[in-house]
C-alpha cells in the first residue's frame, strides 16, 4: 500500500478521464437507490482491493458528455437518492467529477446527495490540492481511508475495513473536526478499543 505526501499525487498528472463503469439505480453504494460512477485509476494499491483491475488509469472508456447527460437524467428519478463516486480513486479524477458534480447541483440543488469513497483520509484531504478540496466541497458523505486487509470486517456498514470512517462532510467542515455520519459508529469503535 502506498502513502502519498501532501500534494504529491496530482489529478492532472494521473487521470486519463476514463470511467471503469456506471451503474444506475443500485442499492449497495450508500443509502437509498443510487447512481454509481466508478472512475479508473488508483495509486494506493491496497492489498485485497476488490476493484484491482481499475487501479489502471487507462482501464475503461473515456468520460463523455453523453454519459454525463445520462447520469443527470437517471438522477432525476423520484426514487433515486443520489450519486456515488467510487473507483479507482475519485480524488485523482477531479476534472471529470467536478464537472459532473457541478451539473448535478445546477440541475437538482441539494435534493440529491453525493457519496464518495476515497483511499485518502479526511486529514490527508485537508492538506491536499485545491481541486481535491473543491470536489470534497460537493460531497455530502465521505467513506475515507485505505482498505486494510488485516482490518477487514464484512459486517461493517458501507466499509470494508474497520479503520475506514463514514463522515458527514458538511458537519465536519462546519465543526472543523471529523463528524461521523452515523454517530453510533463512534460508540462501536470506542467499545471495540476498550
Amino acid at each position: 500500500m502506498k502513502n502519498p505526501q501532501p500534494k504529491e499525487w496530482r489529478s492532472e498528472e494521473w487521470s486519463q478521464h476514463k470511467i471503469a463503469d456506471y451503474k444506475p439505480y443500485n442499492f449497495v453504494d450508500g443509502e437509498g437507490v443510487r447512481c454509481s460512477l466508478y472512475v479508473s485509476g488508483c495509486l494506493f494499491q491496497c492489498e485485497g482491493c476488490y476493484n484491482k483491475i481499475i487501479q489502471n488509469f487507462n482501464y475503461g472508456t473515456y468520460y463523455t458528455q453523453e454519459l454525463e447527460d445520462q447520469i443527470i437524467k437517471d438522477l432525476g428519478a423520484s426514487y433515486c437518492q443520489g450519486l456515488t463516486l467510487l473507483g479507482g480513486e475519485p480524488f485523482l479524477n477531479t476534472e471529470v467529477l467536478l464537472r459532473l458534480c457541478k451539473q448535478l447541483r445546477k440541475t437538482y440543488g441539494d435534493t440529491k446527495d453525493i457519496w464518495s469513497w476515497s483511499g485518502y483520509t479526511w486529514e490527508e484531504l485537508q492538506q491536499e490540492t485545491d481541486d481535491k478540496l473543491a470536489l470534497l466541497d460537493y460531497v455530502d458523505v465521505l467513506v475515507d481511508g485505505r482498505f486494510i486487509l488485516a482490518k477487514c470486517d464484512l459486517t461493517l456498514r458501507f466499509r470494508g475495513s474497520s479503520n475506514q470512517r463514514i463522515i458527514n462532510v458538511k458537519e465536519s467542515q462546519k465543526m472543523n473536526k471529523v463528524v461521523l455520519y452515523y454517530p453510533e459508529d463512534e460508540l462501536l469503535s470506542t467499545e471495540s478499543e476498550g
